[in-house]
């Protein structure tokens, strides 16, 4: 199969011919139709999140065809169409996972980081780990969802019934989950990196009532704040914007470090916390959520011989909504 391969040499990926993969026990085989581009795998590539499988196949955010089942899967049938997301597998007996907190395993494994991901024409996944795909979105257009869209919802979770709530960093995951946010009745404000007007427009579009850049004060104070680009800068810009009693979640799996910042604005009982991974539970909630809330994703397709162009373009802002890449 063609795949696009991380070797031991950072921030650029080569293509190989590798063998095709052979799906294991409760594992299906699975031909990849689409597979988006996270901020996830730049931090792989780049070095940022440490010690993957290398050589590795990165992507997370798949959306593919069972072309074969391995010894004991139930689950689906050779035909079906799945998506597979970051999580692959968890060990099922830890404290975590029998609490339902499976994202907190301390075993668990990751697709596109210590599993071979979807940068690739054939992947393998865990069946545990594979969901239904709704026939109301194509394969391009689901694929941001794996990620993007789980990984947003849980943010969103994390903030509970706050109502008026401001998105740090408008890409691929704030573009899906702000259509949640209006879709279920709430104020959303959008900040951007400062003068990055093009980003601003997009955020009203899809239904930020004010939208600005993050070196600004939104017009109201904010019941929560999601932030989704790296920047640990973002921490007290947030609470600074936030009420009293308000949140602030931190959705990404990397951030730069997070300067000092006084007391006070922390202080009145705000909350800063983090988002880790995904639950099963996510994926079904979310899932189910977005075809009724009429989610819609915004790409940008690749050919896969182009995965660093692609992961290029993240890196440097030059995306609207989200890459994904086509075998």
């Amino acid at each position: 199969m063609r795949a696009q391969v991380l070797t031991a040499a950072r921030r650029l990926l080569a293509a190989a011919e590798l063998a095709a993969p052979r799906p294991g026990p409760q594992q299906l085989l699975i031909e990849v139709r689409a597979c988006a581009v996270c901020r996830t795998d730049l931090h792989v590539v780049d070095g940022e999140l440490p010690d993957p499988k290398l050589p590795l196949v990165p992507g997370h955010e798949i959306i593919g065809t069972v072309v074969e089942k391995g010894e004991s899967v139930d689950r689906f049938r050779v035909g079906d169409r799945v998506g597979v997301p970051w999580l692959g597998w968890t060990c099922g007996v830890c404290e975590y996972c029998r609490s339902a907190r499976e994202n907190l395993c301390d075993r668990a494994r990751f697709t596109g980081y210590q599993i071979d991901g979807g940068y690739a024409e054939l992947t393998v996944a865990d069946q545990r780990y594979c969901f239904a795909i709704d026939l109301r979105y194509g394969d391009i257009e689901a694929a941001p969802l794996m990620c993007a869209g789980l990984i947003g919802y849980r943010t969103l979770r994390m903030a509970g019934d706050a109502q008026l709530i401001g998105i740090y960093g408008f890409g691929a995951a704030a573009h899906i989950v702000a259509q949640v946010i209006r879709h279920q009745g709430r104020r959303l404000f959008a900040f951007t990196r400062p003068g990055d007007l093009a980003a601003q427009q997009f955020a009203r579009s899809l239904g930020a009532e004010w939208a600005g850049g993050s070196d600004q004060p939104p017009p109201d104070p904010l019941d929560a704040a999601l932030i989704f680009a790296p920047v640990g800068a973002l921490v007290p810009a947030a609470l600074a914007a936030t009420k009293k009693g308000g949140t602030v979640v931190s959705g990404g799996i990397h951030m730069s470090d997070i300067p000092s910042f006084p007391y006070r604005i922390l202080w009145e009982e705000r909350v800063v916390r983090s988002v880790a991974n995904l639950t099963r539970r996510d994926a079904e909630e979310f899932l189910a959520l977005a075809p009724k809330a009429g989610i819609r994703t915004t790409t940008r397709t690749y050919p896969l011989a182009n995965a660093n162009q692609a992961l290029s373009d993240l890196r440097t802002g030059a995306l609207e909504g989200a890459a994904v890449l086509v075998p």
